[in-house]
């Protein structure tokens, strides 16, 4: 996948910069006075927007130093600082030096800022070459900018949807977003097997029913990145070896802290708190179960699931740096094979990248949504980080479609698998489980679709333990609609898992 980086020019030269240093050989860094006043909240989201509305993929980088400072400025004054001597070296673990990299980092923005380490500096990540700290003067962002030391420099916690009058916010619905909501099924969108499950319409448009006869995803580990899974839901806890499913593991964990406090550091533990993680897991991997609820697609995987975020949008400190420290526990995790995660931003967001990239590096096969909302569809490609290379970007479409998105989702060049997940005649999506105990929903958009391909993907690898992610993801895109030619907005369209697993 090519990633396309929009350049962002505005209207006067930034920086003049004198030609001397101080005894400590720092540079005399000077601002001019047309740029020391910060951009407001509403001019830095503008120029995003700019960005997104041309297609094209917002990346701090690619910003004025000043429209970065005033970002941090308006987030809690909160700066991460991604650090090393390459732009691929985002492993502490595989840095020599790394600590010193860092302390260099922290006594030049001291310098800068007129302050002690202690005071600037607020967290040391303990695996990913980041840390982040407190700045309030545009040169130490131009300082930090021009270090062959620094990968990058991005505000912490500006949050683009708290910016007034917004018109890019995702709906928040069981389609898409958060919901307790429960649904009768229509009896047209499923079918039951032994011993009373029910399969959702959309599997047999995969063929994953046909494709159980060789695997049920036994042995393999799905990592869930999301908003946690409910308490009042036995089949995704104490009863997860129901019926036809046995001999697997689920486990809970937490990464988010819901505090409006960057310093903070108590998660809220692993319970969702909003329906949609809830949901993910149920399409991943819920058990074929004796009640009459719909089953999972690798109904004998075993299951990690993360609150790493209170809702699908991850805005804000907290929400990232929960989805980060998810994948980096994920990628230090030897039993996990694939990560699923139907949630993301409109721009790119640093620490995620290297989250992703740490769990990528450790063999890790991750599957995230492309995109879901109905107020940006429209003009919004794929999302971040569906649009990193080291991830597979997943989108739903129509019924008895490859290339006809849903009503919500979205498509663009990065997408590498299609799942039809919106019925063509009553417009239903996916049958779940609902959040609470005995009852059913429906979801849908690309999220539905990301978490149904992760399950796929573990049936193919339980079929072939022995093989690596590479030789996985190559059977699966063998299946697929358009193999070997790829759509330039479909990818490989849908994946055929009868075939897949043969």
């Amino acid at each position: 996948m090519i990633r396309k980086i929009i350049p962002l020019f505005f209207a006067a030269l930034v920086l003049s910069t004198t030609a001397c240093s101080d005894d400590k050989g720092y540079d005399e860094i000077t601002i001019a006075e047309t740029q020391r006043e910060p951009m407001t909240a509403q001019e830095i989201k503008t120029k995003i927007d700019e960005s997104v509305q041309a297609g094209m993929h917002f990346t701090w980088s690619a910003a004025s130093t000043r429209m970065v400072w005033s970002a941090i400025l308006k987030g809690n004054k909160l700066a991460t600082i991604g650090f090393g001597m390459t732009a691929q070296q985002f492993d502490r673990t595989k840095t020599s030096q790394a600590q010193n990299l860092q302390e260099q980092l922290v006594q030049m923005i001291a310098h800068y800022e007129g302050k002690t380490k202690e005071e600037v500096l607020m967290y040391s990540d303990p695996f990913l070459n980041l840390f982040d700290v407190y700045i309030e003067k545009q040169e130490t962002v131009e300082a930090l900018r021009r270090s062959s030391l620094v990968r990058y420099v991005e505000p912490a916690d500006f949050r683009y949807f708290s910016v007034a009058d917004t018109q890019m916010a995702p709906e928040s619905s069981t389609s898409s977003g958060c919901g307790y909501d429960a649904e009768t099924l229509n009896s047209a969108d499923f079918t039951t097997v032994t011993p009373n499950a029910r399969v959702p319409w959309t599997f047999n448009q995969h063929q994953i029913p046909a494709a159980w006869a060789q695997s049920t995803g036994r042995g393999i580990t799905i990592g869930i990145v999301d908003t946690g899974t409910s308490p009042s839901q036995s089949l995704l806890g104490s009863n997860f070896n129901n019926g036809a499913s046995t001999g697997r593991s689920i486990q809970k964990f937490g990464t988010f802290v819901d505090s409006i406090w960057p310093w903070s550091t108590t998660t809220d533990g692993p319970n969702d708190r909003c329906g949609h993680g809830t949901s993910m897991a149920w399409v991943a991997a819920a058990p074929r179960n004796d009640r009459g609820l719909p089953v999972g697609v690798a109904y004998n995987a075993n299951l990690i699931t993360y609150r790493a975020a209170s809702n699908v949008v991850l805005d804000g400190y907290h929400e990232q740096n929960g989805v980060k420290n998810a994948f980096t526990a994920l990628g230090n995790n030897p039993a996990v094979r694939i990560i699923s995660m139907s949630m993301g931003h409109i721009f790119s967001v640093g620490r995620i990248e290297d989250g992703i990239r740490y769990a990528h590096s450790r063999g890790k096969l991750i599957f995230c949504a492309g995109g879901t909302s109905t107020s940006f569809t429209n003009f919004v490609g794929v999302i971040f980080p569906a649009w990193m290379p080291e991830v597979v970007a997943v989108t739903g479409v129509k019924e008895g479609t490859s290339n006809q998105k849903c009503d919500v989702c979205h498509s663009g060049s990065e997408i590498q698998f299609t799942v039809q997940m919106q019925r063509s005649a009553s417009g239903n999506t996916v049958p779940v489980g609902s959040y609470y105990e005995n009852l059913s929903d429906y979801v849908g958009g690309s999220s539905v679709a990301t978490a149904t391909t992760a399950g796929i993907a573990a049936l193919v690898w339980s079929k072939n333990p022995s093989w690596n992610r590479d030789q996985v993801l190559a059977k699966m895109r063998q299946s697929a609609t358009y193999f070997p030619t790829r759509n330039s907005q479909y990818g490989f369209g849908n994946i055929n898992a009868s075939l897949a697993v043969q």
